[in-house]
């Protein structure tokens, strides 16, 4: 049974992911008609996501650049990984590229002064993004996969991480541990997230009648 929930849980994750690159290419489209190639800064991404949903974009003069802590080696030409921070990332010009691409990323940068950082550098470095991350109002807490999670006291959270596995977390062997795993994504609210990108537009995306989501759009 928990193999068939697992199952169901990553084919719905595949169809948000799948909608919300469909978004996003309809927003690179509309660069397409005035330049040959899109340059297209994923922040936190890799290669496997962009292959997954390869079918969407297909055809299109897209170049990636996808930025990590630690770059994945590539042999594909539409390609390029480098390693870096997001959070300062001075070896890029201002509006190097055209389009800044971020999915589920801003949650696990670190605290309130990482997360303004993070979305300073997305800002500054093209004159389109598209930014996504969980909704803290959401039930089901995505990393942890278990309902209100994200709403509990911090050492009821620890103990049930020290309990049994949860998500895509092993069961913790040690509070150091259980601390780490609770610790490695801050979700925000709308109001939060949107100070973070004024210039954005704020588009929901739902589930069972909640905003599972929060997308900013520039």
């Amino acid at each position: 049974m928990a193999g068939k929930v697992g199952e169901e849980h990553w084919g719905a994750q595949t169809g948000y992911r799948a909608k919300r690159l469909a978004r996003f290419v309809a927003l690179a489209d509309e660069i397409l008609k005035t330049k040959n190639e899109v340059r297209i800064l994923d922040m936190g991404g890799n290669r496997d996501y962009w292959l997954d949903l390869e079918p969407i974009w297909k055809g299109r003069n897209f170049k990636f650049v996808l930025i990590n802590l630690q770059a994945e080696r590539l042999d594909d030409a539409r390609f390029e990984a480098h390693q870096g921070d997001c959070r300062a990332m001075p070896q890029y010009a201002d509006n190097a590229f055209d389009i800044v691409h971020s999915n589920s990323v801003l949650e696990h940068v670190g605290k309130w002064a990482d997360m303004r950082a993070f979305a300073g550098e997305i800002r500054r470095l093209a004159p389109r993004y598209f930014v996504q991350t969980p909704n803290y109002w959401f039930p089901m807490e995505p990393h942890f996969r278990s309902l209100f999670f994200h709403w509990l006291p911090e050492p009821m959270r620890v103990a049930k991480a020290l309990r049994r596995p949860l998500g895509a977390f092993p069961k913790a062997p040690t509070v150091d541990d259980a601390q780490r795993f609770i610790e490695d994504s801050n979700l925000l609210d709308a109001r939060r997230f949107m100070h973070l990108f004024p210039d954005g537009k704020l588009e929901r995306e739902r589930a069972y009648g909640f905003t599972k989501s929060l997308i900013a759009i520039r």
